[in-house]
Formats: C-alpha cells, sequence, structure tokens
C-alpha cells in the first residue's frame, strides 16, 4: 500500500486573533486559508472588483453596443465544456434581452477542435454574422481569427487561458490573463469574464441594473465546474450565485440540472455544483453536442429544461462507463511502476488506440490523483492525430512546462495551451516517444524537492465533540470553498469496526475516533482496494465532515479522502 505524508496547515496567530469573531473551528480555517481579517468574509457584492477595472473591456462592451444599436447579426462562439456552456448562455440570455440579433455556434470537438479553429469559421460564415464574440476561448487562435477577419468579420475575444508570445488579430480582447493586467482577480472562469463584459454592455446601455446580476447562477456553475482559484472576487460570485439558486431565482436549467444528479437546489453549495451539476453539463461535451447543455442553461420552461437535463444525465452515465474501461486500461499501461519502486516518470503520458478523446482528460485526472504526478493521456482524432489533455500537481505549471516542450523542440507539437493545472495539445503519432521524454525533462527540471510525494494538506484534527452534524453543518454552509480555498480537510486516528465495498469501488465504513465512543458513519469513493483483504484495528484517516441526508434524515458522515493502518 502507498503512503503517503500529511501535513497540517500552518495558522498564522496574528490573524486568527483578528478572527476572533467568528466560531473557532471556522476562524481557525479562514486563518490557514490566508484571510487575515474579518472585512475580508464580508461576500457582498459591493466588494467585487469594478466592472470598468478589468482592462479592455469598456471598448469591448462600446464595440458590442454599437452592434447592437445597428441591428447586426452577433454570433457567439462557445466551448464544449461547462466553463464554455455557461459563458455562452450568459451573454445569449443577456443579447437576447437587449434586442440583439443573436444566436451561437459551439465547436464539435470530434470536427473542428478546441476554439475558433478555421473549420469552425467556415460554418460560421453561413450565418452571416458582423461580429463574432467568442467565450472561454479564443485568446490563441491566430489563425481562425485572421480568417473571419479577412471574411469582413469583427471579432471580440472573451478569454481567460493564458496567451502565446503574440496575440490574435482581433478587434478588441478582453482577458484578465493577459500580461500587465492590474485587474485584482486574474484567475476568472470564462464565465467571469463573459459576466463583466455583459455588465459593461448593459451599463453602457442603460439596461435593467438586475439584468446581469440575475444571472449570476450561471456564472457560479461555470467557475465552480473550471476548477478556477476561488479568490475573494470569484467566492463573492459563487455565493451570490448560490444564493439565487437556494431562493429559486435562477435558471430553469440549473435547478434541473441539480435535481437530475439528485441535489436539493434550496440546500446547494459548491459541491453539488462540482459534483453533480457540472458533470451532466461536461457530458455534452464530451460524448455529443454541447448546445444539449447550452439550450437547458436557455430554457425558460421548467418542463424542457428537465427533459434536457434528464438526456444529460444519460450521457453523463454513458460517459461513467466509458472512462471506468478507460481507466482499468490506463491503470494497466502503468502496472508495476509504483513510486516506491523509484521506476515511475516525473509525468505519465498515456495512449490506448480507440480510447474516446472527449474522456483523456479525466483519465489524466484520476491517474494524477493516484500516482500524484503529471499526467498526459491521448486519443487520436479522426484525421488520426493525438490529441493530449494534460493534468499537473499544485507547484508544477503544466502549461508553462509545454512550452519548454515547444521551444527545445519546435514543431513536434502542432498547438497547445491552457492553464497551470490542466492544458491541452496535438501532436502527431509519430512524435509520441520523442514528446514524452521531453516532457520528462522539462518536468523534472521544473521540479521542486518533494512536489511528487503526494503530500496531503491537513486542517489538524477535530476533537470527538466537534464530530456532529452541527459543525458539518457549520462547515457546509461557511463560505464557498473551492480551488486554491480548499474545503476543509482533516487527519486523525479512527478504530475500525465495519468495511464492506459498496457500488463498484467505494469502501463503506464505520469508525470510533481511537480511545473514544461516537461511531461514525465512513465512505472512502474509488478505495475499495485500499485495504485489500487486510482489515486493520485502527486507520489514520484524512476526511472532511460532511452532511449526509438519507430517507429524510441528516447525520455527519467522514468523507475520506486517504487511509492508511495507523
Amino acid at each position: 500500500m502507498l503512503t503517503r505524508p500529511i501535513r497540517r496547515r500552518d495558522v498564522d496567530a496574528a490573524a486568527l486573533a483578528a478572527l476572533a469573531g467568528s466560531p473557532p473551528v471556522l476562524a481557525r480555517l479562514y486563518a490557514a486559508r490566508g484571510v487575515r481579517a474579518a472585512a475580508e468574509l464580508d461576500l457582498g457584492l459591493g466588494g467585487l472588483a469594478p466592472v470598468g477595472s478589468l482592462e479592455g473591456v469598456e471598448a469591448a462592451a462600446a464595440l458590442l453596443a454599437g452592434h447592437v444599436a445597428r441591428g447586426s447579426r452577433i454570433l457567439v462562439i462557445g466551448d464544449f465544456d461547462a466553463d464554455g456552456a455557461t459563458s455562452t448562455a450568459l451573454l445569449v440570455r443577456v443579447l437576447r434581452a437587449l434586442g440583439a440579433a443573436v444566436s451561437y455556434l459551439v465547436p464539435d470537438r470530434f470536427v473542428h477542435g478546441y476554439g475558433l479553429s478555421t473549420a469552425l469559421v467556415r460554418d460560421a460564415e453561413q450565418h452571416a454574422p458582423a461580429l463574432l464574440v467568442t467565450v472561454d476561448s479564443g485568446i490563441n487562435c491566430h489563425a481562425g481569427v485572421a480568417l473571419a477577419r479577412e471574411l469582413g468579420m469583427e471579432v471580440l475575444v472573451t478569454d481567460h487561458h493564458l496567451p502565446g508570445e503574440t496575440l490574435p488579430a482581433a478587434t478588441a480582447i478582453v482577458n484578465p490573463a493577459l500580461p500587465g493586467q492590474a485587474f485584482p482577480s486574474r484567475c476568472l472562469a470564462g464565465v467571469g469574464v463573459a459576466f463583466y463584459l455583459a455588465a459593461a454592455l448593459a451599463r453602457q446601455l442603460g439596461a435593467d441594473k438586475g439584468l446581469v446580476p440575475g444571472l449570476l447562477d450561471l456564472v457560479a456553475l461555470g467557475t465552480v465546474a473550471d476548477l478556477v482559484p476561488l479568490d475573494r472576487n470569484n467566492r463573492i460570485l459563487v455565493e451570490h450565485g448560490l444564493r439565487r439558486i437556494r431562493a429559486g431565482a435562477c435558471c430553469p436549467g440549473v435547478t434541473a440540472l441539480l435535481r437530475a444528479g439528485n441535489r436539493d437546489p434550496r440546500t446547494v453549495v459548491t459541491t453539488d455544483l462540482a459534483f453533480a451539476a457540472g458533470p451532466r453539463l461536461n457530458a455534452a461535451g464530451r460524448l455529443d453536442d454541447m448546445s444539449v447543455g447550452i439550450e437547458c442553461l436557455l430554457s425558460d420552461d421548467p418542463g424542457r429544461a428537465e427533459e434536457l437535463a434528464m438526456l444529460l444525465s444519460s450521457l453523463n452515465e454513458e460517459r461513467k462507463q466509458i472512462e471506468a474501461q478507460m481507466q482499468q486500461e490506463a491503470l494497466r499501461a502503468v502496472a508495476g511502476l509504483e513510486p516506491a519502486a523509484g521506476r515511475l516518470p516525473p509525468v505519465l503520458c498515456v495512449h490506448r488506440a480507440g480510447w474516446h478523446s472527449g474522456v483523456v482528460g479525466l483519465v489524466a485526472a484520476r491517474l494524477k490523483e493516484r500516482y500524484h504526478r503529471p499526467v498526459v493521456a491521448f486519443a487520436a482524432d479522426d484525421s488520426g492525430m493525438l490529441k493530449g489533455s494534460a493534468r499537473s500537481v499544485p507547484g508544477l505549471h503544466i502549461r508553462d512546462a509545454l512550452a519548454d516542450v515547444d521551444a527545445t523542440h519546435p514543431g513536434l507539437m502542432e498547438r497547445f495551451g491552457g492553464h497551470a493545472m490542466a492544458a491541452g495539445l496535438t501532436l502527431a503519432p509519430a512524435g509520441l516517444d520523442d514528446f514524452r521524454a521531453a516532457l520528462a525533462a522539462a518536468v523534472a527540471a521544473r521540479l521542486e524537492p518533494g512536489l511528487l510525494d503526494g503530500e496531503i494538506v491537513s486542517d489538524g484534527e477535530l476533537p470527538e465533540e466537534a464530530l456532529g452534524l452541527a459543525t458539518a453543518e457549520l462547515l457546509r454552509d461557511a463560505a464557498p470553498w473551492g480551488q486554491g480555498f480548499p474545503e476543509p480537510l482533516f487527519d486523525g486516528c479512527f478504530e475500525l469496526l465495519d468495511a464492506r465495498t459498496v457500488g463498484l469501488d467505494h469502501l463503506k465504513m464505520r469508525v470510533r475516533p481511537a480511545g473514544g465512543r461516537r461511531i461514525m458513519d465512513a465512505i472512502a469513493f474509488r478505495q475499495a482496494d485500499r485495504l485489500g483483504n487486510a482489515r486493520p484495528a485502527r486507520l489514520r484517516l484524512a476526511y472532511r465532515l460532511d452532511v449526509n441526508e438519507y430517507n429524510g434524515l441528516r447525520s455527519a458522515q467522514l468523507v475520506v479522502e486517504y487511509l492508511e493502518p495507523a
């Protein structure tokens, strides 16, 4: 059994004192996450970075406003993930409300590839738009933007991905990741950028002040699903989106997606968006056509939204089956290369014939979690080119590592782009071995000591009296937890009273704090193989304290992220 080190977070004493007005457990959690004053916990909309502080947004809104006023045809170019779908739905809803002649077009993952490709521009030409507006993409789509301009279209790029050395020749660009940006929240999701553009547009056109804030449910869903860091600005956006969903003041499609995932919209939290609504929306782009997801978010008819959400649920079930098979094949590809043997390279590159290109990103993510190192999973497209999806570990910027490969081996990759934690690339099959070696060298050069140890960062031990429903509900409702503002994770030793496998590979346990009396239910997802045939008397657990609802009853439950014999 592989073991992982557990390190407990340091807590700044001065910050802890400044947060003395909060419940003690929350004060400790906030201080450990960099909160230094109680004012930082104010998530009112007044705390948002001003709309005009996002560089380029006023000029972009003026361009858009001009086309709205002239009655020009506007075409929103979406993307095939949840961030792209929510961005598209938000902008289309706002433009329709303003009376614009707007439609949307989403690339087919299997036909067009990612972003504003030249093939997609040729399809867009059939709509005869005067203005193309990209959401969640475009910053690295030089050829597509150039072709659109040659065909007489103006192009407004809204994106949040890191740019390359040069920018596309768009009419206007809005992207908080551009070099030199002074905007205080550089980690907006694509839907966050669309929100700021829509807010600037609505202000310039004198629209109803509630128009754009009324769509914060879409912003919350896209932001959480895209795993961008939840800095204060993003926490404000997510918090107010969650409030709208709980109040029933959201798009019917968001409610339908949550209910399809057996989540109660009245008590929704970020994990419900991340594990119920987001995957169902993503399933359309992975296996079929993201237009199904976008139409779900655009529908004002609850019945129609429910029909589309159920279709998305069935696609998600199909995705799970495909992923499970690919995951087993991927594990066999690295069988025998356990980290303890010192034989694993610093980055894993896996490929098998027949893999589904819409699911390789999930395979990469699962392998990353298991082996605690960056992973690139490849699938062939219809042309025979390999589409790679990369996932990284904290502290290793995978997009920059790909840039290193491009610098040392120009032309090896046809294209690449992405973030610190996730990226994509296209590669000829003949170059896979060279790429694997080049990326291993690039990653090794960037590694800090201990980065691949799989260290678990814990918030310490909860006393037995805190292992109850009151604390679980306090943590659940405390703040929007997520990337960069992680959900509380605790560790401690427990007596193992019972253990059994449920579902395909989940471990259900009954445990008791070592030397204590309180008996708790615990669930370890996808960890049924962790104990094997052994049933140690004691376990060391790293866990989240969550609220479990079953048959109308609510109780505290440990959601185990990691376990080992104590």
